[in-house]
């Protein structure tokens, strides 16, 4: 019989992937609107960059969630949460966006520990 330690890997990468498989979809259905934000926040290429980024959430969230490559998606969605977090959350002055900010680097700390342990027992890759 396998220990509620074996399954914990497996409901953290749920829990840290449904964010991006969530935020990707919501951006793929309204990709012209998302590349309007992004202008406005003077991202280069805003509607090129939203398939980049969609490409990014969609896919990095699912290689989360299934374990999959884990250590490679957790590297790449760990940088884009720093870049975010510094980039967008970080505006002098916006203090309710800065709970943004530290959501941001909480989640890259969760990153760092699939990079560091792998995506566990549960997973496509097998890591124990």
């Amino acid at each position: 019989m396998k220990s509620i330690r074996t399954y914990l890997p497996l409901f953290g990468r749920l829990l840290m992937s449904s964010i991006f498989i969530w935020s990707g979809i919501n951006k793929l259905r309204n990709s012209t609107g998302t590349a309007h934000y992004f202008a406005s926040l003077h991202i280069p290429v805003p509607d090129l960059t939203v398939w980049l980024v969609i490409a990014v959430e969609v896919l990095g969230g699912l290689a989360i969630l299934l374990g999959f490559k884990a250590r490679w998606a957790a590297a790449v969605l760990a940088l884009y949460c720093l870049a975010t977090g510094f980039g967008v959350h970080l505006p002098v002055g916006d203090q309710p966006n800065l709970i943004n900010f530290y959501k941001n680097l909480v989640m890259a700390g969760g990153f760092l520990y699939v990079i560091a342990f792998g995506a566990g027992a549960v997973s496509l890759d097998k890591d124990s």
